[in-house]
């Protein structure tokens, strides 16, 4: 039958935090961002094996959050995102009923995902290295983020916007999904792009 899956993401895990430099007029306090998911300019996407053969992507396209970002002092940065994860789309309808049921995300008795960062620290350059816990299907793990900073600055509509793209991996068995997917899908990647809009203090 189906033979793909994907699950979660974000960042994403949506992240946070960059350099000062040329990328932000800042005072050196933290700025606080909303994603901007309802202009479309943020994704959640994965990415897992089909049988060895191929790769399956697949997105969610329901989720909020926001982070906060410190250019002066990275640590002081985080990043919060919850995903409706009954909007799980991998381009094929009969596919996508599948993921949502028992055997995948259960999407009725576990409707939403989260993710909250715990640490975020500069690694070199524009790349820094984001931890935090993800909770999908009841169960809460640590994740790890490898994040770059894409850039910013003022948009046409007078705001000022920063984005962010990271990376994170994890078994699905740590979540509790054991279907048997064969030994090449044991393992998913969550690919996550946020662009966020900078809420300034009235």
């Amino acid at each position: 039958m189906i033979r793909h899956f994907l699950a979660a993401g974000l960042l994403a895990t949506a992240t946070t935090v960059a350099v000062a430099d040329n990328h932000a007029e800042s005072n050196g306090s933290v700025e606080h961002y909303v994603i901007d998911t309802r202009g479309a300019h943020a994704f959640i996407q994965f990415k897992i094996s089909h049988l060895g053969f191929s790769w399956l992507y697949g997105r969610f396209n329901d989720f909020e959050g926001e982070f906060t970002f410190d250019p002066a002092d990275p640590s002081n940065s985080s990043v919060e995102v919850t995903i409706r994860t009954a909007s799980i789309d991998s381009n094929h309808e009969r596919r996508d009923n599948h993921l949502r049921n028992e055997d995948f995300l259960s999407v009725e008795d576990f409707p939403e995902a989260h993710f909250r960062s715990t640490s975020f620290r500069h690694i070199e350059g524009e790349r820094y290295h984001m931890s935090g816990d993800f909770t999908l299907l009841g169960h809460t793990r640590s994740l790890d983020f490898e994040v770059e900073h894409v850039g910013a600055g003022t948009d046409p509509w007078g705001g000022f916007r920063r984005g962010f793209t990271g990376r994170t991996s994890f078994a699905l068995a740590d979540f509790g999904i054991d279907y048997d997917l064969g030994p090449e899908a044991e393992t998913i990647q969550i690919i996550l792009d946020v662009e966020g809009i900078r809420q300034d203090e009235e």
